[in-house]
């Protein structure tokens, strides 16, 4: 399954939040320096979606703040 999310880097709080289908935007405390914040969605996805982190993978998107992940 292929996913768009939207990321909030350097948020005070974290979050997911589903705005559509296969859309999500994602609030995360790391901020996008040295791939942390991509790292931080991707452990906010796994929990999510209930699936190991090695099974999240970046498509496209990796320095803006809306990426694809393929999930699965």
């Amino acid at each position: 399954m292929k996913i768009e999310v939207l990321v909030k880097p350097g948020s005070s709080k974290e979050k997911l939040e589903k705005t559509g289908e296969n859309q999500y935007t994602v609030w995360v405390h790391e901020p996008p320096v040295e791939n942390k914040a991509n790292l931080a969605v991707i452990k906010q996805l796994a929990k999510h979606f209930d699936v190991p982190k090695t099974y999240i993978c970046l498509l496209r998107g990796s320095r803006g703040k809306r990426k694809l992940f393929e999930i699965g």
